[in-house]
C-alpha cells in the first residue's frame, strides 16, 4: 500500500489558526461508513445522535508546556527542546533542534533555575537528557515552558487551557486529543443525562503526532511508543456496552489506538497500562471501536490512514472533498466528522 494513497489538495487557507470562542460551535461532518453517506451539521447536534446506553471513550490527559528554549553552554547558542516522553526520574526522551551539536555531554541552560544534560542519541536522533533544578520540575516547566502547538499553527495561543479537553486530568503529553476539543462541559453532561456512557482511558500523546511518514509503503512505517492506563472501571463499562450490543464510540485517534491496544482476541477490553506502537491501517480488524469523532487529518498522516481502516479509504476521500468544497476548517483546531454506522445518519452519498 503507497503512502500516497492518502493523499489529498488542501487550500491551506483552511487550516485553522485559532480555537472557536465556543467549543461545541464546529461543523460536524457525519459520514456514514457503510455507505459512504455524507450530512452537514454544528458539533452540539453530537447529543442527538448518539443513543442511550451507548459508551464514548475519551482520553483524559493533559498537554504539558513540552516545548523548551535554552542556551548552550559555552557557546549561548539557542537550542529548543520538545519534551517526549518520560523515561525515569528526571530523564526525559526529547527532540532537539538544532541537533547536530548536540551531543552526549552537551549542557543545555534554562534560566537560572534549571539545566539539561544529554545522555544518550536514540532512534532517529532524539536525545535522552537528564534535568538539574532547584524546586519542582512541574512548577519550572509551567514557568519556562510552551504549549508545543503543531508546526501548522502559526498564530500565539492566547490561553493555553484552549490547547486542552475540558476534561484534561493527567499530565504527560506532547499534544493535545483534538478530537476532544469540541466538548464542552454542558454537552457532555447533556449526554450524561440522556444515558450515554462515558468511559475514560489515558494515553500520553508523543512523538507519533509530529513525525510524517518518511517512507513510500505503508506497512514500513514504524510508530513510537506511547503510554496508556485502562481502569477497571472504564473497561467494565465498555465491555458491558458491548454485551448489552450498544455502541462503543472513541472521541479521537488516540481513544481509539488505546481501545485497540488493550483489546482481547474476543473483543474484550482489558484493564492494565503499558506502552503502544499499534499502526491502524486498511485491512485492520477492530476489535472494540464501532464508531470515531476525530478531526480532519494531515495528507498521508497515520491518522488519515486509521480513519481510512474504519470507513474505507474512498470514502474517507470523498468525505474530505466534500468538506474541501465546503469550506470546513481543518486540523487541530479545526472541525470535526463523525464516522458512525448508524443507517438514519450519513445523508445520501455523493
Amino acid at each position: 500500500m503507497n503512502v500516497n494513497d492518502f493523499d489529498y489538495e488542501l487550500p491551506e487557507e483552511l487550516i485553522a489558526q485559532d480555537p472557536l470562542a465556543d467549543r461545541a460551535s464546529s461543523r460536524l461532518l457525519v459520514l456514514n461508513k457503510n455507505t459512504g453517506g455524507v450530512s452537514h451539521h454544528v458539533f452540539r447536534e453530537i447529543r442527538d445522535m448518539i443513543a442511550p446506553g451507548d459508551c464514548l471513550v475519551i482520553n483524559n490527559t493533559r498537554v504539558i508546556p513540552a516545548r523548551l528554549f535554552g542556551t548552550r553552554k559555552g557557546t549561548g547558542a539557542v537550542i529548543e527542546v520538545l519534551l517526549l516522553k518520560r523515561l525515569e526520574n528526571n530523564v526525559w526522551e526529547t527532540l532537539v533542534r538544532p541537533g547536530k551539536k548536540a551531543k552526549p555531554g552537551t549542557v543545555i541552560e534554562f534560566g537560572s533555575r534549571m539545566t539539561g544534560t544529554v545522555t544518550d542519541i536514540v532512534e532517529d536522533g532524539n536525545r535522552h537528557i537528564r534535568f538539574d533544578f532547584d524546586g519542582i520540575f512541574e512548577e519550572i516547566l509551567d514557568e519556562l515552558g510552551e504549549m508545543p502547538l503543531p508546526p501548522y499553527i502559526t498564530h500565539k495561543l492566547q490561553d493555553k487551557e484552549r490547547y486542552q479537553t475540558v476534561y484534561a486530568k493527567y499530565d504527560g503529553s506532547a499534544a493535545a486529543p483534538t478530537a476532544g476539543l469540541h466538548f464542552t462541559k454542558e454537552l457532555l453532561e447533556e449526554l450524561r443525562a440522556r444515558g450515554v456512557r462515558i468511559a475514560e482511558v489515558t494515553l500520553h500523546v508523543g512523538l507519533g503526532t509530529f513525525r510524517p511518514v518518511k517512507v513510500e509503503t505503508v506497512e514500513d512505517h514504524h510508530m513510537h511508543s506511547e503510554y496508556y492506563e485502562v481502569s477497571a472501571e472504564a473497561a467494565e463499562l465498555v465491555n458491558r456496552t458491548r454485551a448489552e450490543g450498544k455502541k462503543v464510540i472513541a472521541v479521537g485517534t488516540t481513544s481509539c489506538r488505546t481501545l485497540e491496544s488493550a483489546a482481547a482476541e474476543d473483543g474484550t477490553l482489558q484493564a492494565g497500562s503499558g506502552w503502544t506502537d499499534i499502526f491502524i491501517y486498511p485491512g485492520y480488524r477492530f476489535r472494540l471501536v464501532d464508531e470515531l469523532i476525530t478531526n480532519f487529518h494531515l495528507p498521508k498522516s497515520t491518522l488519515m490512514m486509521l480513519v481510512s481502516a474504519l470507513a474505507g479509504r474512498e470514502h474517507i476521500l470523498a468525505a474530505y472533498r466534500e468538506a474541501i468544497r465546503e469550506r470546513y476548517r481543518v486540523f487541530s483546531f479545526g472541525d470535526a466528522m463523525f464516522i458512525t454506522e448508524r443507517s438514519e445518519l450519513g445523508g445520501d452519498t455523493e
